[in-house]
């Protein structure tokens, strides 16, 4: 063994512990050991930066600027309202008529629209109604996350993930080390990921009330002492918060943001013991008090990943709201039809696929004004994309220094023990998918993708097959995180404002996830 394989080898474990335990922000741990692998000599300083370019990443940032003016249209709040079975006296909604009236919108709007900005505005919406209609509202909350989780499986911009992955199949494919293999396209997931989703859906509507609590404290109780010129406000704190680290007592909350903070929720419970000595975490949900003009401050703010007034209803906005359906419906189909062998013959100089679309939509909502032009900034998570960046760095320095191939041996050896029986494609799809489910529920989407995505490459390469089936099962194990609340910002988007506990998403998610497994083992071979 080679001194470069051991040395990526101590550098990926040091980089699983480091993200683990949440050390750094994923984004710089990743950076890290993109130059360490840098000063060892396994990658070029152009290898180390080819991530900074590369158009599947870009895209990404592009993407958070068209969520973001679809989101400030109003129009989701508009679909949210047109979803949810309305309230009339006297009448009982059951549980599988709600679930089935916006579970299945709600993953056809995030498989081309970012999951975190529909899971921040239907989640307190969904809530509010459901404690108007009498229903617990921890029936809806989790289904609403994982739901926005399958729909992005089916297309290539449901999730950073997909287009990390494209991103990585082009370079490997321009570079000659992807043989044999293609782009992927704007719906080649939804082959297998419409399958999917449908049943995942299926279970959510039938199966999942039955292991989700009926009730779950997400409130302090109001008290006669409280400011009637105050509202109850949920906020989530992000990874920009300056308190992170901090105590309350230690941070003044009221100073910096002028509300006053009732109480911490974190893990689904309200904490009780000296909590106001307690370092604050981005899995915290504060309940404050606060002012009417709270919200219209800090709403676009990238301080909190939500905040949410109990029981109000939001207001929907008014301007723009077709503009941006028309837009977004433009890029998609854009981006689509730009795929069709026919159109690519045409001899355009200018490539049409969905950087090129995702681009001019996110110029003209910022010259429409749909999103601020002064604060774009604050709408992406740079954070996101220093990883995505990063994790080209990283699946490189495994390609080169043999670590990719190494471990793919291992894998084809796994599979050529049980070759006499057929089934060596399903145990090696199996191996990979294992491989990258169990590093996206311990650290990051992207990141699991990246250490998975040479290993595809080396498999498929040493067996000279297509890799695009590799490939879908990175995509799909990379997005399939529902058995905690950690791998995932929407599972812990609701773990805050429905108040669940870290079992709560063990007992619902792992069999979700066993069953995406499943599915993903068996079909990919089949449909490819």
């Amino acid at each position: 063994m080679s001194f470069s394989i051991i040395f990526v080898a101590a550098v990926l474990v040091f980089m699983l512990w480091a993200l683990v335990t949440d050390k750094l922000r994923p984004g710089l741990i990743l950076f890290t050991a993109v130059v360490l692998f840098l000063g060892a000599g396994i990658i070029t300083p152009k290898e180390a930066l080819e991530g900074f370019s590369n158009k599947g990443m870009i895209t990404v940032a592009l993407l958070y600027l068209v969520s973001e003016g679809v989101r400030l249209s109003g129009i989701l709040e508009r679909i949210t309202y047109r979803m949810l079975p309305k309230v009339e006296p006297d009448k009982k909604v059951s549980l599988t008529k709600a679930l089935c009236s916006f579970l299945p919108m709600t993953s056809f709007i995030s498989a081309f629209l970012n999951n975190t900005p529909v899971v921040v505005i239907f989640a307190p919406m969904i809530k509010n109604w459901a404690q108007k209609m009498h229903l617990p509202p921890t029936k809806f909350l989790i289904p609403l996350s994982y739901a926005t989780i399958l729909g992005g499986i089916c297309t290539l911009i449901g999730t950073s993930t997909n287009l990390v992955v494209n991103g990585l199949v082009v370079d490997g494919i321009a570079e000659g080390i992807v043989k044999n293999g293609h782009a992927l396209s704007m719906f080649e997931l939804g082959r297998v990921g419409i399958f999917i989703a449908l049943t995942g859906l299926f279970y959510l509507i039938m199966i999942s009330r039955y292991l989700l609590p009926s009730k779950r404290v997400a409130d302090v109780e109001n008290d006669e002492s409280r400011n009637p010129d105050y509202v109850r406000v949920e906020a989530m704190l992000s990874t920009r918060f300056p308190g992170l680290g901090k105590t309350l007592r230690e941070f003044d909350f009221y100073r910096h943001y002028g509300a006053n903070v009732r109480a911490v929720r974190r893990g689904g419970e309200i904490m009780k013991d000296d909590w106001m000595n307690t370092p604050l975490t981005t899995q915290d949900t504060l309940i404050l008090d606060a002012d009417k003009t709270f919200i219209p401050t800090w709403g676009e703010s990238r301080v909190f990943w939500m905040l949410n007034v109990v029981g109000s209803e939001p207001q929907l906005g008014k301007k723009k709201r077709y503009l941006a359906i028309i837009l977004t419906c433009l890029m998609i189909i854009g981006a689509t039809v730009g795929e069709l062998p026919f159109v690519q013959d045409m001899g355009f100089k200018i490539k049409l696929d969905m950087f090129f679309f995702a681009a001019v939509t996110a110029v003209i909502m910022a010259w429409t004004g749909m999103f601020s032009p002064r604060k774009y900034t604050k709408v992406i998570s740079w954070d996101v994309l220093i990883t995505i960046a990063c994790a080209f760095g990283i699946s490189k320095a495994m390609i080169n220094s043999g670590f990719a191939d190494l471990i793919g041996g291992y894998i084809i050896e796994l599979a050529e023990q049980a070759k006499n029986s057929e089934n060596g494609i399903y145990i090696m799809l199996a191996a990979l998918y294992l491989i990258t489910n169990l590093f996206t529920e311990l650290i990051t989407n992207n990141a699991a993708a990246a250490l998975a995505f040479p290993l595809a490459v080396s498999v498929s390469s040493k067996l000279g097959i297509d890799p695009t089936p590799f490939f879908i099962c990175i995509c799909i194990a990379a997005s399939a995180s529902f058995a905690t609340p950690i791998g995932y910002q929407t599972n812990l988007i609701v773990q805050g404002i429905g108040g669940y506990k870290f079992m709560d998403f063990v007992k619902v998610g792992l069999p979700l996830n066993i069953i995406l497994f499943l599915m993903s083992v068996f079909l990919i071979p089949l449909l490819y």
